[in-house]
């Protein structure tokens, strides 16, 4: 069940000097809300950062559909679909990760319905589903109005390991500036000091924050704008771009 504020815990290396976050230390269910914004709709992306706050021209664009009259669109297509579309990720990640990013977690499934009758589904031809319940049905004609479940492809697998989302829980992730994650070893942290040639260990500082649904938007839109990810978000910077150490 979904908590009514849901965080996320991670752990952040900052350089002091430098005031920037060189990496965070972070388990499963940052790097799940991370891959989840890979997911999302570009309609959901454009709502969540509001159409006024978006670079370039999509907020316009976004903007102007919500303008346009019904009168302009075909019958049987409901704009809704463009404005508010439902996140279609392949994994069930669970409500609270959904809602880092204040999407509803009952909206994240497709509605999808069958054709309920019985001489079409014995028919020995294929199913007919639709995810609009005012669709009817090609063969009988009836409206295809009866519900259907949708069944993820990792729901056997989740059932077996206990686990959600996308990647194992049993590890600890980096996840640099950037937003680049890998897994945590000694070797990929002084790896991760030399690379941003880091010579006096005492200047470096371990923070301990936690991810929340206003960070996450603002994480969100950081992911689009910066590639200092972490230090605009939790050190309240506004570089907008750096050039980071190649490795």
């Amino acid at each position: 069940m979904a908590t009514s504020n849901p965080s996320v815990c991670l752990k952040l290396l900052i350089d002091t000097k430098g005031q920037r976050v060189l990496f965070a230390e972070a388990g499963k269910d940052f790097v799940d809300f991370l891959l989840t914004i890979l997911s999302l709709p570009l309609g959901t992306v454009i709502r969540l950062l509001s159409k006024d706050g978006m670079v370039g021209s999509l907020g316009k664009l976004y903007g102007s559909v919500e303008s346009l009259s019904s009168t302009y669109m075909q019958p049987h297509f409901n704009k809704e679909s463009l404005l508010k579309p439902k996140a279609t990720a392949t994994i069930d990640v669970g409500a609270d990760v959904l809602q880092m990013l204040t999407i509803d977690g009952s909206s994240a499934e497709k509605s999808i319905y069958g054709c309920r009758n019985c001489c079409c589904n014995y028919s020995g031809l294929p199913i007919v589903v639709t995810d609009d319940p005012k669709a009817t049905c090609p063969r009988c004609r009836l409206s295809i109005t009866s519900p259907a479940t949708f069944v993820h492809g990792s729901t056997a697998e989740r059932t077996t390991s206990g686990e959600r989302g996308y990647v194992k829980g049993v590890v600890t992730y980096m996840i640099t500036d950037d937003l680049e994650v890998k897994p945590l070893s000694s070797i990929s942290c002084i790896t991760m000091l030399n690379r941003f040639n880091v010579k006096d260990v005492g200047a470096l500082e371990e923070k301990e924050v936690h991810l929340t649904m206003e960070e996450g938007v603002k994480l969100l839109r950081a992911s689009l704008q910066s590639n200092l990810v972490l230090t605009t978000v939790f050190l309240d910077k506004n570089e907008t771009c750096m050039e980071l150490p190649i490795d």
